[in-house]
């Protein structure tokens, strides 16, 4: 079983976070607790591939679909669809549109537990509900119900992995096994290392 310093995911920061002028701020956030970059690309993704990321999970559609219903619900308004695969499709098409609409920034960082700390340190899809000191609560005022009253994506400057498995999919959607870079950082001794060895002379 691989390590888990070695469990690596996913971060694409969207058009909006590199117009607001914060990829400094968000790498930043990721170095300071301990992560490793170990890819980095800037390019302007193609609707297909934006298509493609999406559908990496063939239940994503559905599940997202799904929790647009209930929100819908949960907020007493009327769901435009009760199908959740109509909903979804609506959804992967906005995000397309959003996604493709200037420069990404596609990342892979490596590090203990660093799906979950990423996710932490993000914060929620949502910025209006995402907890103040995470990414998206510190930098983002967009909600659901302005993005559905305009009929966008929200804007909440980050894509990161939801699991170890989906980091795997989508990392290899985003790079290529010879641009993921495999070295030493001296702050790795400090992390991982059981023992402290060699830290005085």
């Amino acid at each position: 079983m691989t390590h888990l310093k070695k469990e690596r995911t996913l971060v694409v920061i969207k058009p909006d976070g590199i117009q607001r002028t914060l990829v400094g701020e968000i790498i930043q956030r990721y170095e300071r607790i301990g992560l490793k970059l170990i890819a980095i690309k800037m390019l302007v993704p193609s609707e297909d591939h934006v298509d493609k990321h999406y559908n990496l999970d063939p239940e994503w559609k559905k599940n997202v679909g799904e929790k647009s219903i209930k929100g819908y619900i949960d907020k007493g308004l009327e769901p435009p669809s009760q199908d959740p695969m109509v909903i979804g499709d609506q959804v992967i098409s906005v995000l397309k549109k959003y996604l493709s609409s200037g420069p990404v920034i596609a990342m892979v960082w490596q590090g203990a537990h660093a799906v979950k700390i990423v996710r932490k340190i993000t914060g929620g899809t949502e910025p209006l509900s995402s907890d103040v000191g995470t990414i998206r609560g510190d930098y983002v005022l967009d909600s659901y119900q302005m993005s559905d009253k305009d009929g966008r994506a929200i804007r909440n400057l980050i894509h990161a992995s939801g699991s170890a498995k989906e980091a795997d999919d989508e990392i290899k959607h985003w790079f290529v096994e010879e641009e993921l870079l495999d070295y030493n950082l001296v702050q790795d001794k400090i992390l991982y290392d059981v023992n402290l060895d060699g830290l005085l002379e």
